[in-house]
């Protein structure tokens, strides 16, 4: 049983896999505390009715090949039963997740996404395959980098405007990528399109 937020086939809007078709999974609970998050009503676990985990995997099965695992922190649950029914019936699974929580499940693509006000677990960052730092100050590209040094070498190394500050802060995160081309720029693109 999880706490789910809300359920929907969609397409993924930012970082490595942007474009492609995929069924979200929202879990609530989150305790990370982002001041910009925009699903804050997704904070309170006990909002969000307890949920069979064969029952999520028979509605991903119904739409999509790539189920996307977000919040809230889905790390705040075990994630071990819900990707391993997922992975026996072919879906790919993928994680979106600041790491504060020790990693559960077997995926095929982690998103990590570190914030300072609550930091992620050591172990998570030679498993990730993605780093999305979210810009929204000047003073985001130096946690940035120190995020950066700790991932394999191999991760994919992304920089996203926070989407209320989008407009002054994508010309500064433009120029860093060009001087910094390890870098690459992540567009929260379904804002962009109006897709959920």
């Amino acid at each position: 049983m999880l706490p789910l937020m809300e359920e929907f086939y969609t397409i993924q809007g930012e970082g490595f896999h942007t474009g492609k078709a995929a069924y979200f999974v929202r879990i609530g609970g989150c305790d990370v505390g982002c001041h910009w998050c925009d699903v804050k009503e997704s904070w309170n676990a006990n909002s969000h009715p307890p949920t069979l985990t064969q029952n999520i995997v028979n509605n991903v099965k119904a739409f999509a090949k790539t189920a996307v695992i977000t919040g809230g922190e889905p790390l705040m649950w075990n994630m071990n039963d819900l990707t391993n029914l997922l992975q026996e019936n072919n879906i790919k699974t993928h994680i979106e997740t600041s790491g504060a929580y020790p990693l559960s499940g077997a995926w095929d693509w982690i998103c990590l996404s570190p914030k300072k006000t609550k930091l992620p677990m050591a172990d998570i960052f030679l498993k990730a395959h993605e780093l999305k730092m979210i810009i929204a100050t000047k003073n985001d590209f130096k946690f940035a980098e120190e995020q950066a040094l700790k991932v394999d070498f191999n991760c994919e190394l992304y920089l996203q405007p926070e989407w209320s500050k989008r407009e002054t802060i994508t010309p500064l995160i433009v120029d860093y990528v060009m001087k910094n081309p390890q870098w690459k720029i992540s567009l929260q693109t379904h804002k962009y399109l109006n897709i959920p």
